[in-house]
């Protein structure tokens, strides 16, 4: 497998470090003890995701300075040294008859403090999780999502190499057996649940340098990460009253650091697509309030045994088609796209499988499900795809550039 060695820019730790800032700011809104699914805000988040990843690193937290080498099982645990990281995992699944669904499920865990707890009880603890919850029933023209927050004690939520585990109450990803895979994915609300079981599928991605990704020049700002990025999966998504057996694939990626967000940047916009052909594409933009492009926008192309190969900015053309209004408050996301890498010989649109795909958490974003149409280098191209769209409507209350 190709490893890439560019200087890479992910969107996951700016969203780990939004929920960051969400955690410590909404642990005393939660009292730090509850584990129940959060209001939906009647105008979005409760934060904003661009004031909280705005200044200085908070001190005294471990840095990624370096690259090192992964160690498994650790690595899929949490490091509790790190301010924030992440689990997520998206994907399509389709039931025996024309159902299909997209579907969302993460969990956070945030460092609220580098220092141990002062007074040592069963109580006592410095991390706080979060989990998001989504699923998109493209049929019904419908997307739910739903949130919890726990502290990490007392069972409530944790994390944990061997066996596998990270749980916010009973929403769980975990190990089926002695090994990292097969996973269950298992979420319950009372209008929505999904149990699914993901399989290995391709290999391993690290990502960045080894997977170490620099996010400046500043030593330590940077991450380490890696991704699964084709994951076969089968089980059941209920909606309402309707229950469907289901199969579809995934992707998973997974990152821990500690970092801030850089000066000027309002937002991103972020692709992960599963292509007919076995192949894979990520590409993202990162959004600067001036308009300029940013030189760390990013792209891999996944090969079907695994290689990779990145992509600048430069080899990229994505072109906004159109646009859709929340009817929350009127805010714009872009809502269909040109995407081009001609090196590639890709030439592909990317369109909402359904419009209303905004989350209204804690704090505000679209993510959502794509179906991909185009040519590759061998003719026609189709596929899936997952979009994150962040700071529109920052952007928007703000007077900030938008694409």
């Amino acid at each position: 497998m190709t490893v890439p060695h560019r200087r890479s820019r992910r969107r996951r730790w700016l969203v780990a470090w939004a929920v960051a800032g969400v955690l410590a700011g909404t642990a005393v809104l939660y009292g730090l003890f509850l584990s129940a699914p959060s209001p939906e805000p009647e105008t979005g988040g409760l934060l904003s995701a661009v004031d909280v990843l705005s200044g200085e690193p908070a001190e005294g937290f471990a840095r990624a300075e370096a690259p090192r080498a992964f160690r498994f099982p650790e690595d899929h645990g949490p490091h509790p040294d790190y301010r924030t990281e992440w689990w997520y995992v998206t994907g399509h699944l389709d039931g025996p008859g024309e159902e299909s669904f997209g579907f969302q499920v993460t969990f956070f865990r945030s460092a609220l403090s580098p220092d141990p707890p002062e007074e040592e009880s069963e109580w006592s603890t410095r991390q706080v999780y979060l989990a998001h919850f989504a699923v998109t029933d493209v049929d019904g023209g419908r997307h739910r999502s739903f949130e919890r927050m726990a502290r990490g004690a007392v069972g409530m939520a944790g994390a944990q190499a061997e066996p596998f585990r990270v749980w916010v109450d009973h929403w769980t990803l975990e190990s089926h057996g002695d090994d990292l895979f097969p996973l269950r994915v298992s979420a319950e609300t009372e209008e929505v649940g999904l149990e699914l079981l993901l399989r290995s599928g391709k290999p391993l991605v690290p990502q960045g340098e080894d997977g170490w990704s620099p996010k400046g020049p500043e030593p330590g700002n940077a991450s380490y990460y890696y991704s699964f990025t084709r994951l076969p999966a089968e089980g059941t998504v209920r909606f309402g009253d309707r229950r469907v057996e289901v199969t579809g694939e995934a992707w998973m990626d997974r990152e821990w650091s500690t970092s801030a967000l850089g000066d000027g940047q309002v937002g991103w916009d972020w692709f992960a697509l599963q292509l007919d052909d076995g192949r894979e594409l990520m590409y993202f933009e990162l959004r600067r309030r001036d308009g300029s492009p940013d030189p760390h926008d990013y792209g891999i192309v996944v090969e079907r045994d695994g290689a990779t190969r990145t992509l600048s900015g430069e080899d990229v053309e994505l072109t906004v088609l159109d646009r859709w209004r929340s009817p929350v408050d009127g805010t714009e996301y872009p809502s269909r796209w040109s995407l081009q890498v001609p090196s590639e010989g890709v030439d592909l649109e990317l369109r909402p499988r359904v419009q209303d795909q905004e989350v209204l958490l804690t704090f505000r974003y679209w993510e959502g499900a794509l179906d991909v149409h185009g040519r590759g280098p061998d003719g026609e191209l189709s596929g899936r795809g997952y979009a994150e769209l962040t700071g529109y409507a920052e952007s928007a209350g703000r007077g900030g550039a938008q694409p």
